[in-house]
């Protein structure tokens, strides 16, 4: 949801006429928002003074606050400098755990009881960057206005499901909150970003329990293998031959309930229990601990005549190394944040000129456009700044055409088309790698948005090597008015000096990095088969050898010096690097480079014209 003075002027009388006259007075609101504001109008929520329950029995030890530390850590120390507040509540919208990284922010938001064990469900609190993800099931911006209640109405809360991969279930939600005049819509990547690092932890620890469970029990099992051995776990159950033949199935299930009974205490309690057909059994073994949850135990079940107190010694314990992560790619979102961007449609030579000035054309007329492009051109930057350049306070929504599937498709392009009063453009990225049912729904959709009166229109980018194929893509030509080609970087030498500085500025920002005229040389000569993305890597790798200061030849990587004609081998590309590493050693000497590798001067002569090496 864009931040603009209109927009936000625009919701706050929307607000104002559904609290009069309901659903009819939220025209041009959007309808997750609109949906929103019915079920906390429905709940009897006060938009005047929101009250939330209090809960004291937070547990600030599950899995979920285990697998999400590492993240929230990592994403406080990326967004220290900035004005926001991290939260972290589990899936009934009760706030777990709290980070300040404002303390004004912090302050403000305790008025409103934005604090740990208080409940911030929609029929609390109202339309906010809480209770609406867990309703909507889905990442939402909730800024100023759009809150329901008043004294939200100051802040911009962001927040994204945390979803159990296995399961699909929400298991809570991660929020960013700042005030409404410091909300960057790039929050909504990060929260989404970090969000999805907390689920991938989900899934690494419950592999990671998983896999505990079943070693232990082999373990148990080899030791033990003619006594009655049963493994319980978070979906695991394993028993044994001597357990099968012992226990019935009834009886196999008493013990597993009381292995759950069990698994969910840590102190010591009787471990006899009678069965349902009178016997009386008493079990042993390991639990197997993550943090602070028994993640699954393995037990040996021994028949007892007596009852039989249970002892220290009953049970060990065996503890789970800690395996949540951060990414990287989440703290590249948090870097974003801070920089001013850089814009990529400045460029000089002729045929970038052009194409933007062809872009930027068919996206004042509104004339449905495909940009062609080898990867890595920039093709979908480029649409989305002409866009946002030639109608600011316009909304574009991109979608990735590999991911698009046939189900749920009518009820997705009445979400995404449902009346927006702002200038919308709609990209859709990799449009030649849609599935054939990808296509029958973008068919549709496409069909949809040429019908709308509003001032919409789309845009779809594409490889040009896809053109001689016979993908699917191919039917939805008939959409489109216009074809843009964006040139390769190899075809952009007046622009590449330029190109590079921006992305050594966007890698190494307040560094004193700079390329030498032997490193400028280099990467001019270069082909740039994937264009700016491979420029990017080639950069990131000389930043790792050289973080700051010249970055000299040699701190590029050895494919640079290189103008070779076909595609190498591992094998051949691993020779080309050794030769390049060596003329690099003897500063260009042949004949000694020949000397270190074992070969004759001749012979390395040849290899340098094969691989096209320019050292």
């Amino acid at each position: 949801m864009p931040d603009t003075a209109n927009r936000l002027l625009r919701v706050a009388a929307a607000r104002a006429d559904f609290l009069e006259c309901g659903r009819a007075g939220a025209v041009g609101v959007p309808d997750v928002l609109a949906a929103s504001w019915e079920r906390s109008q429905a709940a009897g929520v006060d938009s005047a003074r929101p009250h939330s329950d209090y809960i004291d029995d937070i547990d600030t030890g599950s899995r979920l606050v285990r697998c999400a530390r590492p993240v929230l850590t990592q994403l406080g120390n990326d967004t220290a400098d900035l004005p926001l507040v991290i939260a972290l509540t589990d899936h009934r919208a009760r706030l777990v755990q709290r980070i300040d990284l404002s303390s004004t922010v912090g302050r403000l938001l305790d008025r409103v009881e934005f604090a740990p064990g208080f409940n911030y469900s929609e029929s609390m609190m109202g339309t906010n960057g809480v209770g609406t993800v867990i309703e909507a099931g889905q990442p939402v911006s909730i800024v100023g206005p759009e809150h329901f209640t008043e004294p939200l109405q100051c802040f911009a809360c962001t927040g994204a499901p945390v979803i159990d991969p296995l399961t699909g279930r929400v298991e809570g939600v991660l929020d960013i909150s700042t005030l409404t005049q410091t909300w960057s819509p790039l929050m909504h990547t990060l929260v989404k970003s970090a969000a999805k690092d907390i689920s991938r932890n989900l899934l690494l620890d419950r592999s990671q329990s998983q896999q505990a469970v079943f070693e232990t029990y082999l373990r148990v099992e080899a030791r033990a293998s003619r006594q009655a051995v049963f493994a319980f776990g978070d979906s695991v159950f394993i028993a044994n031959t001597p357990a099968q033949g012992l226990f019935d199935a009834s009886e196999q299930l008493t013990l597993r309930e009381h292995a759950t009974f069990l698994m969910s205490r840590r102190d010591r309690v009787s471990d006899t229990l009678v069965l349902p057909g009178g016997r009386m059994v008493h079990i042993r073994g390991t639990r197997i601990l993550a943090g602070s949850e028994v993640a699954g135990m393995v037990v040996i079940a021994d028949l007892v005549a007596t009852e039989k107190a249970g002892s220290p010694g009953d049970f060990t314990e065996q503890v789970l190394p800690q395996i949540a992560v951060a990414t990287l790619q989440t703290s590249r979102i948090a870097g974003d944040l801070y920089r001013p961007h850089e814009t990529i449609t400045g460029g000089r030579s002729p045929a970038w000129v052009r194409a933007c000035d062809k872009l930027r054309e068919a996206l004042i007329a509104k004339k449905p456009a495909i940009v062609l492009g080898e990867t890595g051109t920039g093709k979908f930057t480029l649409v989305a700044e002409i866009f946002h350049a030639s109608h600011p306070g316009g909304r574009s929504v991109s979608m990735d055409a590999s991911q698009l599937t046939i189900e749920n498709s009518e009820t997705d392009i009445d979400s995404l088309l449902a009346g927006k009063p702002e200038p919308t453009l709609y990209i859709v990225r990799n449009v030649d790698q849609a599935s054939t049912e990808g296509v029958e729904q973008l068919d549709v959709f496409f069909t949809a948005i040429g019908r709308l009166d509003n001032p919409t229109s789309f845009v779809a980018t594409l490889s040009d090597s896809s053109l001689d194929s016979d993908l699917p893509f191919h039917a939805l030509l008939g959409h489109f008015e216009v074809a843009i080609t964006v040139p390769p970087l190899r075809c952009r030498t007046d622009d590449l000096t330029a190109i590079t500085s921006s992305v050594l500025r966007d890698m190494a920002p307040n560094r004193k990095v700079r390329l030498s005229p032997a490193a400028e040389r280099i990467i001019a000569r270069y082909s740039w088969p994937r264009n700016v993305s491979q420029l990017r890597e080639a950069l990131e790798h000389a930043l790792r050898r050289r973080p700051v200061g010249e970055i000299q030849a040699q701190d590029l990587p050895a494919y640079c010096q290189t103008t070779s004609r076909h595609v190498l081998t591992p094998l051949e590309a691993a020779e080309r690097d050794t030769i390049v590493a060596a003329l690099q050693e003897t500063e260009g000497n042949r004949m000694l480079a020949a000397t270190r590798l074992g070969m004759s001067r001749s012979g390395l002569y040849r290899k340098l014209k094969a691989y096209g090496i320019t050292a």
